[in-house]
């Protein structure tokens, strides 16, 4: 037989029995669709925070001087009791840093984690758990803020310890209806302080909105709520060019002014927002670790009643195999025509099965704030494992009819 014939009778055999191709194939298009889905989520997640939250979180073109390393999720307990005797990170750090580099752009200190949430009230009017921020006035610049009424937070206001604030776009509108704030005055940790600022909305991420939060000056934060265990200095360069450089001679002035000596290790971390992207795909590696074992199941399962279906059918078939056989055809031939039918039939569960997980990652990713990308590799590794089962499980069979007798399969039950 010519390959297209081979191909033709598996197609119209697959074609004959449709709905127990299907039952067949159920198994294999399941653990498909859910292997290029969770892939497509794990892929979109990734290129997300990469894109959108690690810029918005630390700022583009910007390294931070940090007590601890923003992984901290992943490093063994014995690491972070060594970490918990660092320094802290202090304002005379930061004009270390500021004097290593006068070509930064900016550079500013952050109240760390773990970052106090207060209730802000203002008349009879209350709006629960917003997050409190203590800067110094270049983090407005970092974070690229737009102001659309008042001012940003100043140098007096850190030196004097004022109490003003700046505050979010979710404040402005939730407490104020969308109008001016400036010159208001309301309560933040049960301390009235004066609105100076109105940020310009900054959106939602994954949900999460950057804008319910308010910034204090340093002083007046750390008096409020005492220094951060995580105190931050970030600095922005003015080309992406110059942050590794930048982080470079940071790194060096830190170590010489806390007298650390050449092979002592650094008593703080330098980090851009790579190390954040870092650290979210190291916790997806975990279910990358995993996805394999439960479509591993499924595709084992598909594959026996693959196998089971196909025996069943050179069965119902041992009569057309002797006729066969009796004009002429070869064992190669029979194996090739059941190994072919096999394989097709579970390339198209395969096929079937990416389909579905397209579908369903494109259903996810409208319906929530999950984003979503299918990747070709993802697609090439659901078709390879369809043919691959359709290989593995229909050797049995196909290698049963070939070796059976054309005389005893031409005898009549």
């Amino acid at each position: 037989m010519r390959f297209g014939d081979v191909l033709l009778t598996a197609l119209t055999q697959i074609r004959a029995n449709k709905l127990r191709s299907f039952f067949t194939l159920l198994g294999i298009i399941v653990s498909v669709a859910f292997l290029v889905a969770v892939i497509a989520i794990i892929q979109g997640m990734n290129a997300y925070v990469k894109e959108n939250i690690a810029d918005a979180m630390i700022g583009s073109n910007t390294f931070q001087v940090r007590r601890t390393p923003i992984n901290i999720a992943l490093i063994q307990d014995d690491e972070w009791a060594r970490m918990q005797r660092r320094k802290k990170v202090t304002a005379a750090d930061a004009d270390v840093v500021r004097a290593a580099l006068p070509d930064a752009m900016a550079i500013s200190m952050t109240s760390g984690f773990p970052t106090p949430r207060s209730d802000i009230l203002w008349r009879d009017k209350t709006l629960g758990d917003v997050l409190v921020f203590g800067v110094t006035p270049d983090y407005q610049t970092i974070q690229d803020y737009r102001f659309v009424h008042g001012e940003p937070l100043s140098e007096v206001d850190v030196r004097e310890r004022r109490l003003v604030v700046v505050v979010g776009a979710d404040v402005t509108d939730k407490l104020f209806d969308g109008r001016n704030p400036v010159g208001q005055t309301i309560h933040v940790h049960g301390i009235p302080m004066t609105i100076v600022g109105a940020i310009a909305p900054k959106g939602r991420v994954l949900g999460q909105s950057f804008d319910g939060m308010v910034l204090l000056p340093m002083t007046t934060f750390e008096s409020l709520y005492g220094r951060r265990q995580t105190t931050t200095i970030s600095v922005r360069m003015a080309e992406a060019s110059q942050v590794d450089g930048g982080m470079a001679r940071a790194r060096e002035a830190m170590r010489v002014a806390h007298r650390l000596r050449p092979g002592q290790d650094d008593d703080f971390s330098v980090e851009t927002s790579a190390a954040l992207v870092s650290f979210w795909e190291q916790l997806t590696k975990v279910l990358f670790t995993v996805v394999p074992a439960v479509v591993a199941i499924g595709i084992i399962v598909g594959g026996i009643v693959v196998m089971n279906i196909m025996l069943m059918a050179v069965r119902e078939r041992t009569h057309e195999i002797g006729l066969r056989k009796s004009v002429g055809a070869r064992r190669q031939d029979i194996l090739a025509q059941f190994l072919v039918e096999s394989v097709m039939l579970a390339f198209l569960g395969g096929a079937l099965g990416a389909g579905s997980g397209w579908g369903f990652a494109a259903l996810i990713s409208a319906a929530s704030p999950l984003p979503a990308r299918v990747t070709s590799w993802s697609i090439f590794v659901a078709l390879t494992l369809g043919a691959g089962v359709g290989i593995i499980f229909g050797v049995y069979p196909a290698s049963r009819a070939a070796r059976l007798d054309p005389v005893a399969a031409m005898r009549p039950d």
